[in-house]
């Protein structure tokens, strides 16, 4: 075989090994030209066809057959030199690099042999892989610390409270640091001071709080996290019912609209003990008595506490705090418990509403899992869920309270044959009283077009909670005096509603029924003759 043949089969063997740095491309990566042996092929071809790589390789022939040692270094800055500027046709339209080669290192067969940038002598840079990106840390397991400003600034409001002999405040003292430096509400004053004060010392140091708030990175949390963890015991990762007691018996002790219980401690508790269970009942959804921060963050607790702090009558903080909505829960509650042993059963709540509800809906009540241990007996914290439940059916804890009721096999759906069965008795009720009834038929079209279900042959939850007429299937299920009331609209009633849109049913009603109590209280305090005469045991406090 000749060397000329020799030479056109070679290259062909030999391309998937040339190196594409020996063609010094720099819009074509070195990776580039590695994984795409085509490429390389195409390149190569390429080079080959220019007239002054027929010239390199035929004098390398020649010295090749005259012995002489071949320059291939001289010869390829040669042919750089002068076909620098050729382009092969096939890259003569665009914006491509110069395809020859241009370092001299040898014969493209020689290319195997890895040469460095620098022994190359190329005056164009060479592409190097990507550099990596570094991405700041963003998660901090203990949050995110503060920044140097913000700590410098609150160092300087500490050092000022703090600059006292002691070197820290005693628990009476500690309030101002609560809302001045904290920013949280004053009540949660010695709940935070006994979380920095471990060993229980009856003093906070200026050096524990720094280490408690600054140090611990609480100072960068948002408000709700930072209540979570003011108020959460010890290796908890939830809030229980206990945990918010501190907070309400400072609240009781501190707060101008509450101060004329402090002769009533057991008024105190049943306060305390009422709020506790409306916060529960709102926030926590899942009703395992145990409250997320989570949960916390999307409730209006931290709302409704930065209001009681702030606002001196405690009965405009509708949100869980008010006394009206407490007097109105307990005094419906000692209404109803008869014999006053803090529980009432099936017949004690058949009265609720003047008999407005239905004695199979009441059976259903007591088939639920209650809070107390006595079988067959509701205690006040049930009363609480039931009354709120009750009251405003438009809630979604109201409408998951009643649908677990209504949905008789639990299989998270009500279906026509569950619904008629609460309506049978409503229908015989309005038999009994002579007003004229409404076939389950035509109830069940109304039903329908007010929930507008995905299907209509059940209707589930989530039917309920897309609609704001929700409430009012379930008082045509089982409470026939709202039934009524709703089919009969009083327009009074409406434009009310209209007027104040922020209001909710709860919100309205127990502000009706607490002015009836009071109404009442007046006639019975006036036809004994003194405001002081008040059997306990008898009359229902508020």
């Amino acid at each position: 075989m000749s060397l000329s043949l020799k030479m056109e089969i070679d290259p062909v063997e030999d391309v998937t090994c040339l190196n594409p740095e020996l063609l010094q491309l720099p819009e074509v990566s070195p990776f580039a030209l590695k994984t795409t042996p085509l490429l390389v092929d195409d390149l190569f071809s390429q080079w080959l066809s220019l007239p002054e790589t027929g010239n390199l390789v035929k004098s390398w022939i020649n010295d090749a057959k005259a012995g002489t040692a071949v320059n291939a270094c001289a010869n390829f800055s040669n042919v750089n030199a002068v076909g620098s500027n050729s382009l092969p046709s096939m890259f003569s339209s665009v914006n491509a690099p110069p395809l020859s080669p241009r370092s001299s290192s040898g014969s493209p067969r020689s290319s195997k042999q890895k040469s460095s940038p620098s022994a190359l002598g190329s005056p164009l840079k060479l592409f190097s892989d990507p550099m990596q990106e570094v991405i700041p840390q963003f998660y901090f397991q203990n949050g995110c610390p503060p920044t140097k400003e913000l700590k410098e600034q609150s160092l300087s409001k500490i050092n000022h409270l703090f600059n006292n002999p002691l070197n820290g405040l005693l628990i009476d003292e500690f309030k101002t640091v609560t809302k001045e430096v904290c920013k949280l509400p004053s009540f949660l004053s010695s709940a935070l001071f006994r979380k920095i004060d471990v060993d229980c010392m009856g003093i906070v140091t200026r050096d524990a709080f720094i280490t408690y708030w600054v140090d611990g990175n609480m100072l960068t949390m948002d408000v709700a996290t930072q209540i979570f963890e003011i108020l959460k015991r010890p290796g908890h990762k939830h809030l229980t019912q206990v945990d918010f007691r501190p907070i309400l018996r400072e609240l009781l002790a501190t707060h101008p609209g509450l101060k004329f219980l402090q002769n009533s401690p057991e008024f105190q508790d049943r306060y305390a003990e009422t709020v506790i269970y409306r916060i529960f009942y709102h926030m926590n959804r899942s009703g395992n008595g145990r409250l997320t921060l989570r949960e916390l963050k999307r409730g209006e607790l931290i709302s409704a506490m930065q209001q009681a702090d702030e606002e001196d009558d405690i009965n405009k903080v509708l949100r869980y705090f008010s006394y009206e909505h407490f007097c109105v829960i307990y005094c419906k509650f000692w209404e109803l418990d008869t014999d006053h042993d803090f529980f009432i059963d099936r017949e004690n709540l058949i009265r609720y509403g003047n008999h407005a509800l239905t004695y199979r809906i009441v059976d259903r009540i007591f088939s639920q899992k209650f809070a107390g241990d006595v079988e067959g007996k509701m205690g006040y914290e049930d009363f609480v869920y039931f009354m709120l439940s009750e009251e405003d059916k438009s809630s979604e804890p109201s409408l998951e309270y009643w649908f677990k009721c209504i949905d008789l096999d639990g299989n998270g759906v009500l279906t026509p044959n569950e619904m008629q069965f609460f309506y049978e008795e409503q229908l015989h009720r309005m038999e009994c009283l002579a007003l004229e009834p409404v076939l389950f038929e035509d109830i069940l079209c109304q039903i329908i077009d007010m929930i507008a279900p995905e299907r209509e042959d059940c209707i589930t939850l989530q039917d309920l909670k897309g609609s704001k007429l929700s409430g009012n299937v379930f008082n045509i299920l089982f409470n026939l005096n709202k039934f009524m009331a709703f089919e009969t609209r009083d327009p009074f009633l409406i434009r009310q509603e209209r007027e104040d849109p922020t209001l909710t049913e709860w919100d309205r009603f127990a502000h009706r029924e607490y002015i009836r109590l009071s109404m009442e209280e007046d006639v019975e305090d006036a036809s004994n003759g003194s405001a002081d005469v008040w059997d306990e045991s008898l009359e229902a406090p508020f």
